[in-house]
């Protein structure tokens, strides 16, 4: 309620009323609380769904693209932008502005940055410089934030004072939410959105536009997980998939580690990659705390070795006699090395925050999309019509221009000359009004034909904007093709591997450390995975069912045994297979997802290429094993399983300009067969009896004859009691063979006679007109599967009867057969 009452004036003046108003302190408060949440809701904390930004980071982007500090252009302190931003747009502090600023221009904290920073722009365990003493600009992706906003495509607003107009939403040419993620607590509510892959993401939005009734299990082919600007690597994806159903879901964060010999005779965990947001001062932080509580046993030293030119390098040295992957294992569990990330996306849609899956994400995207492209088509229409309506009028006044001039000058005023001519040439007020305006030298006979070129390529235009306004479903291919053209220009490697679960965990408190040498297999693959998984036999054998890769070479030993990688140069590279990932059997095969790179365990020399694994086991010794290797020249070698103990070693002495091709274990006394393929398309197999037993040193014997320029494409070996397929695939000599995808052929090993060794073989493959040589040959037990050179599969066509036929062509480079 209101009161009135006079309060004593000072002499010589009047009376002063006052009015107090009691309020009920509950509803003001509530009052009071419900519009500071609203503020915080809508103005500052969560992004919005369309463009992926908060209202700062869109004002920023905004404000610098007004101010032209493109990619092309020269860096400006950043205290200029933030005052810019700051004084127009968002009056709200210049720290909030700044903190904003150099998130975006941050690589470990976005997978795509938006702003190019130019300074001290922090870390992950310090803070910034001042914006005083830093530069910035747009970044390449910022300017597909902010394409054709002067085209009218989006609505715009009122800045805080009403004096200037910001855009509502920005263009957005890429899903940045799913992009480059988002944080931030509001008021009763919170968002935090894990980055993506660009490649990826566009990949299913593209889907999206095709399919509007994609299910998410289709999505999910296309974004398996997130993509961490850190990398490292996600353990279980059950939580993953929550999240992409319902918004919500959880999922660890493992550090990229391999075990390396940092002395002579110690052995160190190297961390090349950390989970997302963590950094190395935390990490020593809480490794020291967890090693003084014993918690944590077996590390001696820990070594921060990072540095601008190779990345993130944390080495952290193990204790003799201790297994390096069994203290891995409990650096898991009890430092940063592994977090988790909760998953909460929450976005505004239509101005109401809400909790969004995957599929609606890419939704409000397309949608937000299709609607830009539309009103930039209309926009452009526009633009055109009203062109062709002048060029038009002036066509129609260069005809007779004599009479125009006529008119003109014997006119009063322009607004008579205007009416008569509009009146003599039937022009519009618009058309006479702009003739009035034109320059005498555009009445020239060239700018007739000018305009006539202009006024054909006008009508053309128009007639491919309203074909796009009047088709849904092409307005729709032009969006999806713009997203193409992104995902080709600014797509990056996916960062993060994804893995269904983790390896075995470590035992508990107080047991042993060791790992215990049970039967395992080591499986390499043909993009370069190396994994060892439990088990032995068929389990080896079978390949891996329903994976994108293929397993090209695998021993049976043991976990605390050692394997050899035999290379191109006739050297053998130990590895231990404790140090290899474990992987976890399942039912039929393994998954092959949560291997390793080969190149990360071993120092391979220049254009030195890993071929197969051997075993090493002092068991395979006493059983008599051997390798058996093939070279391009066409010499065949047999070795038996009795090496130095040094890391590497050479087992063939190789002639100028040979190289191994290929080499295979031998079992004692099996019924096996080598097989050579030449580029001629000749194809050799001979019993391995054939071949005495040399030293490391010797250079082998004649396994094939060659003709004059061809040389072996492949070679391998062969159980003759089981049965298997040749694949070849021809193509050209003059066109790389990584550039070609060629013809190709499978047929059955039965169709290839035996022949005594260094004779030439049979006719494998019939050359088709353009073909001239084999760029690529298998022989693999049956049936045969192939992949890309990406790991994709590849479907291969049943085997023929003839062995000597023509192939058939495939649509992508064969780059392993398994």
């Amino acid at each position: 309620m209101a009161r009135s009452r006079s309060t004593k004036p000072e002499a010589g003046s009047e009376p002063i009323e006052e009015t107090i108003l009691d309020i009920d302190v509950t509803s003001e408060m509530e009052a009071s609380f419900l519009e500071y949440a609203y503020s915080v809701i809508y103005s500052r904390a969560l992004p919005d769904a369309r463009d992926g930004l908060k209202p700062v980071q869109r004002r920023i982007l905004y404000m610098m693209a007004e101010m032209g500090l493109r990619p092309d252009r020269g860096h400006v302190k950043s205290q200029r932008v933030v005052g810019e931003v700051m004084g127009k747009l968002h009056p709200h502090g210049d720290t909030a502005i700044y903190d904003a600023l150099v998130r975006m221009a941050q690589p470990f904290s976005m997978r795509l940055s938006l702003i190019d920073g130019h300074g001290n722009f922090g870390s992950l365990d310090n803070g910034p410089a001042a914006p005083r003493y830093t530069e910035a600009r747009l970044a390449k992706a910022a300017l597909l934030m902010t394409d054709s906003l002067d085209e009218d495509v989006v609505d715009t607003v009122p800045n805080y004072d009403n004096q200037l107009t910001q855009p509502e939403v920005l263009p957005a040419q890429y899903p940045n939410l799913l992009v480059n993620g988002a944080a931030g607590i509001a008021v009763g509510m919170a968002t935090n959105m894990a980055p993506h892959n660009l490649v990826e993401t566009i990949a299913a939005a593209r889907h999206l536009i095709d399919h509007p009734d994609a299910e998410l299990e289709e999505l999910m082919r296309f974004v398996p997980g997130p993509d961490l600007p850190s990398g490292g690597r996600i353990i279980g994806l059950e939580g993953v998939r929550d999240a992409y159903r319902t918004g919500r879901g959880s999922f660890k964060m493992r550090a990229t580690t391999r075990i390396e010999n940092v002395t002579s005779r110690r052995k160190g965990i190297v961390v090349t990659e950390l989970p997302y947001q963590v950094g190395p001062e935390k990490v020593a932080e809480k490794l020291r705390d967890a090693v003084q509580a014993k918690k944590v046993q077996g590390i001696t030293d820990y070594q921060d070795l990072t540095d601008r030119h190779h990345g993130l390098r944390l080495v952290l040295t193990v204790k003799s006699g201790y297994d390096p992957e069994a203290v891995l294992q409990q650096l898991y569990r009890h430092t940063p090395l592994e977090e988790s990330f909760g998953i909460n996306n929450v976005a505004l849609v239509e101005g109401q925050p809400r909790t969004l899956g995957l599929k609606q994400l890419l939704e409000v995207f397309v949608d937000h999309r299709i609607t830009v492209v539309r009103r930039r088509t209309e926009y452009r229409l526009r633009k055109r019509l009203d062109r062709l309506h002048l060029v038009e009028g002036l066509l129609l006044a260069i005809v007779d221009i004599d009479e125009v001039i006529q008119i003109v000058r014997s006119s009063d005023d322009a607004e008579s000359a205007r009416t008569r001519l509009m009146g003599v040439f039937d022009l519009t007020h618009v058309q006479a009004e702009y003739i009035l305006e034109l320059r005498l030298r555009r009445l020239t006979k060239f700018s007739q034909i000018e305009l006539e070129g202009e006024r054909d390529e006008l009508r053309a235009e128009i007639e491919r904007l309203q074909e796009i306004l009047g088709s849904d479903e092409v307005l729709r291919r032009l969006v999806s093709d713009e997203l193409a053209a992104v995902a080709a220009e600014h797509g990056t490697p996916r960062r993060t591997v994804l893995l269904e679960a983790a390896e075995q965990p470590v035992a508990a408190a107080g047991g042993s450390l060791e790992v215990a040498d049970e039967p395992c297999g080591v499986l390499l693959t043909g993009t370069g995975l190396i994994a060892r998984v439990a088990g032995e036999g068929p389990l080896l054998r079978e390949g891996p069912r329903g994976s994108h890769d293929m397993v090209v070479s695998d021993v049976a030993t043991t976990t605390r045994s050692e394997v050899g990688v035999v290379t191109d140069l006739g050297r053998v590279l130990r590895l231990n297979v404790v140090d290899l990932p474990s992987l976890a059997p399942t039912a039929g095969a393994p998954s092959l997802a949560g291997g390793t790179r080969l190149s990360d365990l071993i120092d391979l020399g220049k254009d030195e290429k890993p071929l197969a694994l051997i075993r090493l086991a002092e068991a395979d010794v006493a059983r008599g094993g051997a390798i058996a290797l093939g070279t391009r020249q066409g010499v065949v070698k047999r070795v038996q399983l009795d090496f130095p103990r040094t890391d590497g070693f050479e087992i063939i002495a190789l002639k100028d300009g040979d190289r191994v091709v290929g080499a295979v274990d031998l079992e004692e006394d099996a019924d096996l067969d080598l097989v050579f393929v030449t580029s001629d398309a000749q194809l050799l197999h001979f019993p391995s009896s054939g071949v005495r037993p040399q030293g490391r040193g010797a250079g082998g014997v004649a396994g094939i004859k060659l003709t004059a320029g061809a040389h072996v494409v492949s070679f391998g070996v062969i159980d003759v009691t089981r049965q298997a397929d040749v694949v070849t695939v021809a193509g050209s000599s003059g066109t790389l063979p990584v550039l070609q995808t060629g013809s190709l052929k499978v047929s059955a090993f039965t169709e290839y006679p035996a022949k005594g060794r260094a004779t030439g073989g049979v006719r494998c493959h019939r050359f088709l007109r353009g073909e001239d040589v084999l760029i690529g040959a298998w022989v693999v037990p049956h049936p045969a599967r192939a992949s890309s050179e990406a790991g994709q599969p590849i479907e291969l066509p049943e085997p023929t009867g003839r062995r000597d036929g023509s192939g058939t062509p495939v649509a992508v480079p064969i780059a392993a057969v398994g």
